[in-house]
């Protein structure tokens, strides 16, 4: 078996590894129970006829996009869809609202126009200093949204100006994102998880077939 010189892009890659191990440690450790409570309350919603808006920049939209396709398609198991939008993704409303109104309102108008009390909205920041996603916070939680952000370490400004935030304590971009998928796809599956029939109703439905 060839073995692997040392190199500094090897030495960078388990720099990176390294990185990502310890972030997700205090992630496991200090933000799991958040994950899993948001992923019981969007089963309450959404079902309930509410609706998930998420928005972020670059990588971040990645991010929140990924998570409305879970919750409008599937996950892992079989359900119905619900309702999920990525304000970035309308380009036109992006585009119009920029040049019409600034950038700065290009998240926060769609909040206004598609929001509803009760509704969540979900932010994705790895600094959690873009000023349009601090204005979208604010206008969602005048608006009786219920505003979650996912940002990078505390203190920054989109964490405060959120109701909840989960903060990943990491100094590198690419590992909040990293991170941030993890909680994306714990977030999909403790909604499924709170949407599943109890074991005792599965054992009563199955006894009366």
């Amino acid at each position: 078996m060839t073995e692997f010189a040392a190199s500094p892009a090897l030495d960078a890659a388990h720099l990176h590894c390294r990185s990502l191990q310890q972030a997700l440690g205090r992630f496991r450790r200090d933000g799991l129970g958040r994950v899993a409570e948001w992923g019981g309350r969007l089963a309450a919603a959404l079902p309930a006829g509410g609706r998930l808006l998420a928005a972020g920049n670059g990588g971040s939209a990645a991010q929140a996009q990924h998570l409305t396709a879970e919750l409008v398609g599937r996950y892992r198991q079989e359900r119905p869809g619900y309702s999920a939008i990525a304000l970035h993704a309308e380009t036109s409303s992006v585009t119009a609202i920029g040049n019409d109104y600034g950038f700065e309102h290009v998240f926060a108008r769609q909040v206004s126009a598609h929001g509803r009390p009760g509704d969540v909205l979900l932010l994705l920041s790895t600094s959690g200093r873009s000023p349009h996603l601090i204005r979208a916070a604010v206008t969602g939680r005048t608006a009786g949204l219920r505003v979650w952000a996912m940002t990078g370490p505390r203190p920054n400004p989109l964490a405060e100006a959120a109701d909840e935030a989960l903060c990943i304590d990491a100094d590198s971009t690419a590992t909040v994102q990293e991170a941030h998928l993890v909680a994306v796809h714990l977030l999909c599956e403790s909604f499924d998880a709170a949407l599943a029939p109890a074991p005792s109703t599965v054992a009563a439905h199955r006894r009366a077939s």
